[in-house]
């Protein structure tokens, strides 16, 4: 190779380098905040599902002032990102929070929303949300759009059986659309069974036990596309989807 090119080769290494040593210390040193400044202004940045508002900026505001951390007006080094991150999380309609400072003066705060998937409607107690993880979240009179889930139903059926259930339901389009309530009952031995009401026609779908739910829909929804729109929707008024491979239907008197 000749030297001209390996000196050539060799100012370009020596030029992307020089590029990289200052970018990292571009990130290290020039956007570092100036801990004698004064935060001017929080930015509060909330991402939540429009149906479903249980937080907004107004009550994270609150809620940091009313815990004396609210950092406007403090300089940057007084601060604490941490204990605002807490104190945030400590709302438990809160998934996840970010806090940064910012070399402009402004303290930054990401809040992430818990996003319910199905209300809970036990039979004899108060009623609740429960997001797509099975977390419980306390209804506080929020108005959402929600699948309802009603009957004899606990805690732990609904985190873990109800919330997978429901987040499938609320993603897929034609469920999303189809079911509006779930009712858990238990049978004679004692299982836990689910029967699906419809938005669509009169009938009632027994599901059996909620395991295996996707395949037993699967099999619904084919069962719509061939046979409902010949027979009607309410020539049946119970399907059920118990049995694998079977769908056995009861007639409407």
């Amino acid at each position: 190779m000749k030297a001209g090119k390996i000196i050539k080769i060799a100012l370009v290494s020596l030029f992307a380098l020089g590029i990289m040593v200052y970018l990292v210390y571009a990130m290290l040193f020039l956007t570092q905040p100036d801990d004698e400044e004064v935060c001017v202004d929080v930015e509060l940045l909330i991402s939540q599902d429009a149906d479903a508002l249980f937080i907004d900026k107004k009550g994270i505001e609150d809620l940091l002032k009313n815990s004396h951390v609210y950092p406007k007006g403090l300089l940057i080094k007084e601060v604490d990102t941490h204990k605002i991150e807490e104190t945030i999380r400590s709302n438990e309609f809160v998934s996840e929070v970010e806090c940064y400072k910012s070399s402009n003066g402004k303290v930054y705060v990401n809040v992430k929303q818990r996003v319910p998937v199905v209300f809970v409607a036990p039979d004899g107690k108060d009623g609740y949300f429960v997001d797509a993880k099975g977390k419980v979240i306390p209804n506080k009179d929020n108005v959402v759009n929600l699948v309802v889930a009603s009957g004899d139903i606990d805690e732990k059926y609904a985190s873990i059986e109800l919330s997978g259930f429901g987040q499938f339901l609320q993603t897929d389009e034609f469920w999303n659309n189809q079911i509006e309530q779930i009712y858990v009952q238990k049978d004679r031995k004692g299982k836990r069974v689910v029967e699906l009401i419809p938005r669509v026609g009169n009938h009632i779908v027994y599901l059996g036990t909620i395991d295996d739910y996707q395949k037993k829909l699967r099999r619904l929804k084919v069962f719509y596309e061939r046979a409902m729109d010949t027979v009607g929707w309410n020539k049946y008024a119970r399907v059920n989807l118990e049995y694998e491979n079977q769908i056995i239907c009861t007639k409407s008197r």
